[in-house]
């Protein structure tokens, strides 16, 4: 128990599982952010090909699209992802290597310089904006909902 400046005990203990289990959840939650980037050109081509009409929809393109840019983004002008420092934080680490080169140095051992991380994220965004081109989105018609 630790004194806290308003007069009160407080357990630290609970504050170290509490910070932890917020950031499993900030660690998950990147990690589904991380696969709807990945997952959805592959996708996107296979839903094309299976006549899916939901890998079509502007908004969820519009929304695979502007994640990918802002990592991208991110990337290009050295800040680390929020998700990663927010995640570091509630673990009382510093952040050093992003959430992807942290799992992959992790998963296969090798280190590699930011800017190979950099350019893999323009390409990937490159490659949904071909991917957009040649399966575009369907367009919305006046009065109809989005397919």
């Amino acid at each position: 128990m630790v004194r806290d400046p308003g007069g009160g005990e407080h357990d630290r203990g609970a504050d170290v599982a509490s910070g932890a289990v917020t950031a499993n959840i900030v660690a998950g939650a990147h990690l589904l952010i991380v696969l709807f980037i990945l997952l959805g050109v592959p996708l996107v081509y296979l839903g094309a090909a299976l006549h899916w009409t939901w890998v079509r929809s502007r908004t969820w393109r519009v929304l695979h699209l502007g994640a990918i840019l802002f990592v991208a983004a991110e990337s290009l002008v050295g800040i680390t992802c929020p998700l990663t420092v927010w995640e570091d934080t509630l673990r009382g680490r510093r952040t050093a290597d992003g959430f992807i080169e942290r799992w992959i140095d992790r998963i296969i051992f090798y280190d590699a310089p930011a800017s190979v991380f950099t350019m893999a994220y323009i390409a990937f965004a490159a490659l949904v904006l071909v991917t957009w081109r040649l399966v575009p989105p369907s367009r919305r018609r006046r009065g109809s909902r989005e397919t």
